[in-house]
């Protein structure tokens, strides 16, 4: 079945109140509405759409339907990944974050940190939403998001046309026991940001490093269509063959969260447009610790890993998101 089909069977299992949540207009107000708060700290401009805790067991098998074919089918990639955000936010919920009173702040761009009530975190505090109409014909967005979790695929006349923006934070970042075993979510994305940068010369790696700390994303919520109007770092022309292996691999991790026929597609891009695209970085090479940071920037690529200290738990966890230049939110075309 196409993704408009599997959208509307997963509406046809919903009462008319739930529908009405579900469906939402679709516009730039509406596509920009996404976070990496929990909802509880967000206030009156938190997402929109229909919360996952309404759904019954039965209804939760459409949407997992529907996103498993709208994202990447391989282990802790795509649907598998999002299943593991969900459970950390179950972790979440069941070691500290399902207490006491809420706040956040942020630094002025729409993120930041955040406590919750004790609804605020847990896999019933999801968001999913139809922007327009899902149909092989015309323009509409599948929003599905929560705390650290955000999915914005845009389709025009039944194709993907953009992915992004995607966001991917985690916490707790160290392996967590769920029900069907250990879940590290976030550990391939660093491993293989981290493999890009130990193969870095000396000379190499100091050409890459920024003159200054970042401690948050540039382009996280609230920062659209803010690219930076020079790239940083050392190119990949600059890059040995080795090298040059190592960078697509790292842009893969964050593109294979879509369906394994976009992914391809849009990595087959990115790679023609190697020579252009930036590396830097600041903090420790490890990406370990509270303030290591790196981004890759190209013609039309672009993402960022950033590491922060714990917010519910103790130990040091990171905020990830990939932008596409040309088509976050499929575009300007609204």
């Amino acid at each position: 079945m196409h993704i408009s089909e599997l959208a509307e069977s997963f509406a046809a299992t919903l009462p008319r109140a739930q529908r009405a949540r579900l469906h939402q207009e679709y516009s730039a107000a509406n596509a920009a509405r996404w976070s990496n708060f929990p909802q509880s700290a967000l206030g009156h401009r938190g997402r929109l759409g229909l919360r996952t805790g309404a759904l019954t067991p039965e209804q939760w098998r459409a949407p997992n339907t529907l996103l498993a074919a709208a994202t990447g089918t391989a282990p802790n990639r795509g649907y598998d990944k999002i299943q593991q955000h969900l459970d950390a936010d179950d972790h979440l919920r069941a070691h500290g974050a399902g207490y006491g009173y809420g706040y956040g702040y942020g630094y002025g761009y729409g993120y930041g940190y955040g406590y919750g009530y004790g609804y605020g975190y847990g896999r019933g505090n999801f968001y999913v939403a139809f922007l327009g109409t899902p149909s092989e014909i015309g323009r509409w967005e599948l929003q599905f998001g929560g705390h650290h979790l955000a999915v914005a695929n845009t389709y025009a006349d039944g194709a993907l046309i953009g992915a992004t923006p995607s966001f991917r934070g985690i916490e707790p970042f160290a392996g967590f026991e769920a029900r069907d075993g250990v879940r590290e979510p976030g550990r391939h994305m660093r491993e293989a940001l981290a493999a890009l940068l130990a193969a870095l010369s000396p000379a190499q790696s100091a050409a890459a490093r920024l003159g200054r700390p970042h401690h948050d994303l540039l382009l996280g919520p609230g920062r659209d269509w803010a690219f930076p109007s020079r790239a940083e770092g050392i190119a990949g022309v600059e890059l040995t063959a080795e090298q040059r292996t190592l960078l697509p691999a790292a842009i893969e991790e964050y593109v294979a969260d879509v369906d394994d026929e976009s992914a391809a597609r849009i990595l087959a891009g990115y790679a023609r447009e190697l020579d252009a695209t930036h590396v830097a970085f600041t903090g420790s090479a490890s990406l370990l610790r509270p303030g290591d940071y790196i981004r890759i920037d190209g013609p039309s690529v672009w993402v960022e890993f950033s590491m922060h200290d714990g917010i519910v738990l103790a130990e040091p966890h990171p905020h990830a998101v990939w932008r596409d230049k040309n088509t976050d939110y499929g575009g300007r075309g609204f």
